[in-house]
């Protein structure tokens, strides 16, 4: 969780990784982060520690997050509240901020708490889902769905002490296939 770095975002960003993940609370109309209730800090918002520093990043690279505008950074915004209620106001936030809503190298995919896969599309194009790689999905919900995850305790007991049973190596084999798969 990039927040619990020194320098939040900076940190990962400088170091150019395509990926930065936020967890958030709804918090009396506001998007705190933290990773879980007893590290809500009223100062830490996602406006704070993100979006305010991405809108800079994309002001100092003439709308791209990147000076390098090939680049693409992935926020993983992991909601930790009601899916949502949450999403809405992530939602209504991101829009007051079209650099960042609209900006084509930056990609916003919700985690955590998601609503149901039905109502995926009915959420602005700029929204989209961490998939579950062992659930079913329509066409539909799929179409919205740029990256599938699992907790790897669905498929091993295994805590990473000697190797792993092969009957486990056999199940996420299965499903690294399965995940190529999706991806064609």
């Amino acid at each position: 969780n990039d927040y619990e770095q020194k320098v939040p975002f900076f940190t990962a960003y400088k170091a150019g990784f395509g990926s930065i993940e936020a967890d958030i609370f709804l918090v009396d109309n506001k998007l705190i982060v933290a990773h879980d209730s007893v590290e809500l800090l009223k100062h830490r918002t996602l406006e704070s520690l993100y979006l305010i520093p991405l809108l800079t990043a994309t002001q100092n690279h003439y709308g791209f997050v990147y000076g390098d505008s090939s680049k693409v950074l992935q926020m993983l915004i992991d909601i930790k509240t009601d899916s949502i209620k949450t999403l809405d106001k992530l939602v209504s936030i991101l829009k007051s901020i079209p650099e960042l809503s609209n900006n084509k190298s930056i990609r916003w995919v919700i985690s955590g708490n998601r609503p149901d896969p039905s109502l995926f599309s009915s959420y602005p194009s700029f929204i989209h889902f961490d998939g579950v790689l062992s659930r079913d999905y329509s066409p539909e919900a799929l179409s919205r769905i740029s990256m599938m995850s699992n907790d790897f305790e669905y498929y091993s007991g295994w805590k990473g002490k000697g190797p792993i049973p092969a009957s486990d190596l056999k199940i996420l084999r299965a499903a690294v296939q399965k995940s190529h798969a999706l991806d064609k």
